[in-house]
């Protein structure tokens, strides 16, 4: 019959255990053998006897300084990137959904005047839903007859937006833009109307 080999003590586990607890925390060993035969383990920062213990007293503290430098140092233009990207994004959304309503409100109106005027106001509506004012966006009509209320004209209804950075108070002096977005529909004019 095998013989097994012998159970390990508590001890050598413990110890075990704690040179393996110290070496993942980058901790110097654990030195064996009574309290009094230790290195000193002094809070004293000059103290001769354990020049570790005086590198760990400078090093203490400078890791939650170096997060905290390089977390504002980089996640405070990531963020602002994120959002100006959001801001584009919306107003690209806003000059689709603007020009889309205003061609199939200037193929509705009776004459030329008029649904020059509608166009424009629905597609200033539209922007305005999406949080842009009427000062940043032109919009623009063309069709491919001289009479563009003529039945089978088709009229295609222009949008252009300037997107502003977000969060800059003084835009309008020094004209900083984040982009600038435009989109296009084309309605054809309906026999009956």
């Amino acid at each position: 019959m095998p013989q097994s080999s012998p159970e390990p003590s508590r001890d050598s586990w413990r110890a075990w255990l704690r040179a393996r607890f110290n070496e993942a925390l980058c901790l110097a060993p654990a030195t064996p053998g009574p309290p009094h035969a230790r290195p000193d383990r002094s809070t004293k920062p000059g103290s001769p006897a354990n020049p570790l213990r005086v590198a760990e007293l400078r090093e203490q503290g400078s890791a939650v300084v170096e997060f905290t430098f390089l977390a504002l140092l980089l996640m405070v233009p990531l963020v602002y990137f994120i959002i100006t990207m959001g801001q584009v994004q919306g107003g690209s959304f806003a000059v689709a959904g603007a020009a889309d309503q205003a061609a199939k409100v200037y193929v509705a109106q009776s004459d030329a005047h008029s649904a020059q005027t509608a166009a424009e106001q629905a597609a200033l509506i539209a922007l305005a839903d999406y949080g842009h004012s009427a000062a940043d966006a032109e919009v623009s009509t063309s069709c491919d007859q001289s009479d563009c209320q003529a039945a089978g004209t088709a009229v295609t209804v222009t949008v252009h937006l300037t997107v502003r950075l977000p969060f800059v108070p003084f835009s309008d002096d020094f004209m900083l833009r984040a982009s600038e977005v435009a989109a296009s529909s084309t309605q054809l004019v309906g026999r009956f109307r």
